[in-house]
């Protein structure tokens, strides 16, 4: 197959790249993000390859099946930037890469939180400047505590085994109820029990309408004062200015993200223009806040992961299998 690949990073050309000798797709890379007006890079492509920051809504698909594009193929779990209907309405194929590493997100889940709440970051930043002052730097054992998870699919399930591994208790909520996480020692049970019980709360659940802000205000006010907040999920999923307000009330002890709710600014370098965003230019002035942008699933098994994932289902489509991975939009 022919296929534009969007939002093309080095290490999207790297993995990518290595990974296609094996597969023999023809790949040209864009830097650009997909969307109405950059669509037309894909002329004469039967398919293209998008990621999370990239815009394919109706407009962008319907100008790819004039095109003649036949495929979208999504180098990532969520879908949510993807307009289904719209693609099943020009006979596109959508497929995507729904696990490609649950160790590394997990991994920088568990890293999230011992650094913020041992404060490393600052730790690190006190000594560069020959600061050993250890006030404002103290943390709470992770031992014994409540640790809720909500989101019990793959990464969900490696978090509870870390944890478990630290000796915490582990409270788990899910929709469906996954035995793998009760064999890792998590327990079920309500949101609202999981609320209030839990000293750090990290989410792991995708974005659907029912999880879009599932962590408001009314959500924050069940919660145990002092609660770190953790998501490397979905932006969406928390209400930021929910969080914000909570924050300066104190009933939000400490917020780490790897994600946010407007993330378009993530993966490019900005550093020389004004940040446009008042929410999360707020966010970045509290000390107990920790950010990193969108690099939870960013290992080298994960991008090798991604890349044979994609790859592999371009094969099948290109072949007329069915694939495993591919979104299907009901009647």
């Amino acid at each position: 197959m022919k296929v534009a690949v969007f939002s093309a990073k080095s290490y999207d050309r790297r993995f990518l790249a290595a990974v296609n000798g094996r597969h023999g797709h023809e790949l040209s890379f864009f830097e650009s993000k997909l969307n109405a007006d950059t669509a037309q890079l894909a002329a004469g492509c039967d398919a293209v390859c998008v990621f999370v920051n990239d815009k394919v809504d109706a407009a962008a698909i319907d100008s790819l099946a004039k095109l003649g594009v036949t495929a979208i193929a999504l180098r990532c779990a969520g879908f949510n930037n993807v307009d289904l209907a719209a693609a099943k309405r020009n006979g596109i194929a959508v497929v995507r890469v729904p696990a490609y590493s649950p160790h590394a997100v997990a991994e920088h889940t568990l890293g999230l939180i011992l650094t913020l709440n041992r404060q490393i970051h600052r730790a690190y930043n006190r000594v560069r400047e020959h600061n050993f002052d250890l006030q404002g730097l103290l943390g709470f054992d992770l031992h014994g505590k409540t640790v809720g998870v909500i989101g019990t699919g793959k990464i969900g399930v490696e978090v509870v085994k870390l944890f478990r591994g630290f000796g915490c208790r582990v409270l788990a909520f899910d929709v469906r109820e996954n035995t793998l996480a009760t064999e890792a020692g998590a327990t079920f049970v309500s949101l609202d029990e999981l609320y209030s019980s839990s000293r750090i709360i990290t989410l792991h659940c995708p974005l659907t309408p029912e999880t879009f802000h599932l962590i408001d205000a009314d959500a924050i006010a069940k919660m145990s004062p002092g609660v770190m907040l953790v998501n490397s999920s979905r932006g969406a999923v928390i209400d930021t200015q929910a969080v914000i307000a909570a924050l300066k009330a104190g009933r939000v002890g400490a917020l780490a993200i790897d994600v946010y709710e407007e993330e378009e600014l993530f993966f490019e370098d900005v550093s020389g223009q004004v940040l446009q965003d008042d929410q999360f230019a707020r966010l970045l002035t509290f000390p107990n806040v920790l950010v990193t942008g969108h690099q939870a699933f960013f290992t080298e098994e994960a991008l090798t992961n991604i890349a044979e994932t994609t790859l592999s289902n371009l094969d099948d489509l290109q072949s007329g299998k069915d694939c495993a991975n591919a979104l299907i939009v009901a009647n």
